[in-house]
């Protein structure tokens, strides 16, 4: 990537859709020593007037206001995935960084333009989840690092429920291309085995839609029906460049499972992962020959640490070395989703082309924070 100029400390960001995630970002950026958001953007203006009152944001710009002004060093993108290519690349064109909520677009291409033109501008891209930056995957790679697993021989990743209608209040998009089950946790899943496993080179899979249709029964819309327009039964291969072998499924068709998470089994014994969309445990090992037994989590950031990655990106740019939730990976891992459902479709093995390089791990020591007379001026 084309050198970045060290920016302003803190970094200055603006917030650009202030739904039902921002609150969670703005709870925990606002004590960061390495971040002040500084603006609130949304569609709907009285979103952000919302976030603005509640959080004591300065600002209070459209999204058009945010990319254009001076004294904004990154947008944090919070929109919906349709939108996230649209303002990223707005954001680029501006001047900006940027940091997207996952996935990091829905077309390819699209992400490989906020990439081509992110190089051209020595700007950078980071992208969530940057729950891989937690606890507990953090202990997970310390240890498959250590190698008490030995060599990593294959990788399991179970995501199994029955989908979003019976809670969501407006699902229909989890039904529509460009979502499912794939794209819509895939990126948890896929993103904590390439942190710790490294690229994958090649993909295969096998998808089926099972129920045309669906029948919210959450409220408002109770008793609406959602025509499903995309696989909501994926099961994956996956070749890592390493050679080790990972299977994948994700799936909205499925009424209850008792399948692991995630586990890395190696040649000298098997590691059970936590939840990859949360920060913390539990963390298990079975060495070969013994029991299962727990792993103490020690390393920072066992809580919902959500704009972890945000803060990183910012203290990456101080001191010259590569962010760690990069758009760069997580344009790997968006091929990688692509990747099955072209595999399935075409009834092929996929060649995945971009090779990101392997992030390095989170400092154990947390990230600066601000003092708290600080953060009272925010109260």
């Amino acid at each position: 990537m084309t050198h970045s100029p060290v920016p302003p400390s803190p970094l200055r960001v603006a917030v650009v859709g202030c739904g039902f995630i921002s609150d969670i970002y703005f709870t925990n950026l606002l004590t960061f020593a390495q971040v002040e958001v500084v603006a609130c953007a949304d569609l709907n203006p009285q979103q952000a007037e919302r976030a603005a009152s509640q959080y004591g944001i300065p600002l209070v710009l459209t999204p058009e206001e945010a990319y254009a002004h001076p004294d904004i060093d990154l947008i944090l993108n919070l929109t919906i995935p349709a939108a996230h290519a649209q303002v990223s690349l707005a954001a680029l064109k501006g001047g900006k960084h940027v940091y997207n909520e996952k996935p990091l677009a829905l077309a390819l291409a699209d992400a490989q333009e906020m990439t081509r033109l992110a190089e051209a501008k020595g700007l950078r891209i980071g992208c969530a989840p940057d729950t891989v930056l937690g606890a507990g995957l953090q202990t997970c790679r310390e240890l498959v690092e250590s190698g008490v697993i030995g060599e990593p021989v294959s990788a399991t990743a179970f995501m199994a429920n029955h989908g979003h209608e019976s809670w969501h209040p407006n699902p229909d998009f989890y039904y529509q291309p460009g979502a499912g089950p794939m794209f819509d946790m895939g990126p948890y899943y896929l993103t904590a085995l390439v942190n710790i496993m490294g690229p994958v080179e090649r993909v295969s899979a096998m998808t089926r839609a099972t129920f045309p249709e669906r029948t919210i029964t959450s409220q408002p819309r109770a008793g609406e029906k959602v025509a499903v327009n995309t696989p909501t039964h994926i099961a994956g291969q996956m070749a890592f460049h390493s050679g080790a072998i990972g299977t994948i499924i994700t799936t909205f068709d499925v009424w209850g499972s008792n399948l692991p998470l995630l586990e890395i089994h190696g040649t000298e014994g098997s590691l059970s992962l936590p939840d990859p969309n949360t920060f913390g445990g539990p963390v298990r090992i079975k060495r070969a020959g013994g029991e299962w037994e727990d792993v103490e989590v020690k390393r920072p950031y066992a809580e919902n640490s959500r704009g972890l990655g945000v803060a990183e990106l910012a203290q990456a740019l101080q001191e010259g070395r590569p962010h760690l939730a990069s758009g760069d990976v997580a344009g790997h891992v968006l091929e990688i989703m692509h990747g099955f459902l072209s595999a399935a479709k075409e009834r092929r093995e996929v060649t995945i082309h971009s090779r990101p390089a392997q992030p390095r791990p989170l400092s154990a020591s947390p990230l600066p924070t601000k003092s708290p007379t600080t953060e009272l001026a925010h109260d």
